[in-house]
């Protein structure tokens, strides 16, 4: 059969139109069909007249139905038919990510959770943790607490013990510094020596008044010894009843019959300086002015060690300005001696010192040795400074220790 006979149209005893296509036929003819059946109801077979004395409208009407029907019906449904199926491999291809996508999610869900409780279980073990320690910080805070407490307590009640015993030293010491017998730093040394005895080892135990009072009264009884000896216990070759004198100084602040000023004359009252006055007030040696000098020729040649200077004693004092401040002291070998080492008229410095109104009424002042020291018998007496008087100075006692020259 060819092409145009397949695609002409034959009337049925219905008056309907149709195509007669094998159903069996390849899909290729069923395309050619199409196209054939195309062409026929181009508008050139249209306008002929119709076919085989059809209508134009009813081979229209009828074609259109049969290309609809047998047609495009037939040619669109391989298409279709594939999209269908990549629909399909799409949509399982979705569920199966999908089905991992959740999969994956569990998974992740299931490792918070693991986590969660993990996390939970060791702040529970940190919090039971840090309740013990807690605990135990505690424990150990009242404890410590406590130890202090008890330091405390006893280190109050030594602290009260001491100062009881400080309150009767000072009571001690003013007793004692209202009798006269020694100051504050005298009645100190006066402890220690007392402790040192007592083999106390500089602690305070077992100190009672009445052993401080009994070591005070010895104390004043060797004083008083010593006193007696002088006073110091060292022999002074400055002594006026030894033979020692002042044989020349400084202009006197009082003026009498027999001194002159700037001659050799000395002072009626220059000698007092030499002898013991046992403190009195006013009895002394008075130079005009806050510096000076007194020489004194000793009783013999002695190898100097020290001397002592002497003021009224501060607890009977009117005023103690007048003592001497800064001086120094030299010595000389006045006359001729066989011996090389006595040298006549040769001044050499013997030291220079200061008189603190704070210390002892006497004060003893160790002169400066020399590897070949020499015999002397005249010392000078030279003061550059007093402790505030503008008009005169008063020297109470001077004295001179030492040890005598062999001949």
């Amino acid at each position: 059969m060819s092409a145009s006979t397949a695609a002409v149209p034959t009337a049925n005893t219905n008056g309907n139109h149709a195509l007669s296509l094998d159903s069996h036929s390849s899909q290729d003819v069923r395309r050619r069909t199409v196209v054939v059946a195309k062409k026929k109801a181009s508008p050139e077979l249209l306008a002929g007249g119709g076919i085989n004395g059809v209508s134009e409208d009813k081979i229209a009407s009828k074609k259109d139905l049969s290309h609809t029907i047998r047609g495009e019906s037939v040619l669109d449904k391989p298409k279709y038919s594939s999209e269908a199926r990549k629909d399909a491999v799409a949509s399982a291809a979705a569920e199966r990510r999908k089905k991992s996508s959740t999969k994956q999610e569990k998974a992740k869900l299931s490792k918070v959770e693991g986590f969660k409780k993990t996390t939970k279980m060791l702040q529970v073990q940190l919090d039971i943790l840090d309740k013990k320690l807690g605990n135990e910080i505690d424990k150990t805070k009242r404890d410590i607490t406590k130890q202090f407490e008890a330091k405390g307590n006893e280190l109050e009640k030594k602290m009260k013990a001491l100062e009881n015993k400080t309150g009767k030293l000072d009571k001690s010491i003013a007793e004692l510094r209202d009798m006269g017998f020694l100051s504050k730093k005298e009645f100190e040394e006066i402890l220690s020596q007392l402790k040192e005895k007592k083999g106390l080892g500089g602690t305070d135990d077992d100190i009672t008044l009445d052993d401080i009072r009994l070591y005070a009264k010895e104390i004043v009884e060797i004083e008083i010894a010593k006193h007696s000896a002088d006073g110091l216990g060292m022999v002074d070759y400055a002594l006026g009843s030894g033979g020692a004198k002042v044989v020349s100084h400084s202009e006197s602040f009082m003026t009498g019959k027999n001194y002159i000023p700037g001659r050799s004359s000395v002072h009626g009252t220059a000698q007092k300086m030499l002898e013991p006055s046992f403190g009195q007030p006013g009895e002394c040696f008075a130079l005009k002015g806050s510096s000076g000098f007194v020489d004194v020729k000793l009783r013999t040649g002695i190898i100097p060690k020290a001397i002592t200077l002497e003021h009224v004693d501060k607890s009977v004092a009117y005023d103690r300005s007048s003592a001497p401040k800064d001086f120094q002291v030299r010595g000389w070998y006045q006359g001729s001696q066989e011996g090389s080492d006595k040298d006549s008229n040769v001044m050499t410095a013997l030291g220079e010192f200061s008189y603190n109104l704070d210390n002892s009424n006497a004060q003893t002042f160790q002169l400066e040795r020399s590897a070949n020291p020499r015999a002397v018998n005249m010392v000078r007496f030279e003061f550059s400074s007093n402790h505030g008087n503008s008009q005169l100075t008063c020297i109470y006692r001077f004295r001179v220790h030492g040890t005598e020259s062999l001949p």
